[in-house]
């Protein structure tokens, strides 16, 4: 059995299998958060963006990081540390967006 995981993984060890099996757990992180917009939007009946979309993009990024690094790969590891920034920026503007919201409105007069 694990001969065979080993050839489907690409990998030689069960330390490398756990590696990339985690690496897909990123993978699928990252890509379900395009299954959360989409329904997102579809009960919305427009196009929106919600917050969980954020933080499986933090999730998915951070998981995928790790497996970058761990694989060495400079390509990928640029490419996920400076999308995280983007993830985490928009978590902060909604935050902000939401406090703003929160407060009661001044009334001039």
């Amino acid at each position: 059995m694990s001969e065979w995981i080993f050839w489907a993984l690409g990998v030689d060890s069960m330390a490398k299998a756990a590696w990339v099996g985690f690496g897909l757990l990123g993978q699928m992180l990252f890509m379900g958060r395009f299954l959360v917009q989409w329904i997102a939007s579809e009960r919305a009946g427009r196009v929106v963006i919600p917050v969980a979309f954020w933080w499986f993009s933090i999730g998915g990024a951070l998981i995928l990081l790790s497996y970058a690094i761990y694989t060495g790969d400079r390509v990928f590891i640029i490419g996920q540390s400076t999308g995280m920034i983007i993830y985490i920026r928009n978590l902060m503007l909604h935050q902000r967006e939401k406090r703003a919201l929160a407060q009661p409105a001044e009334v001039d007069g």
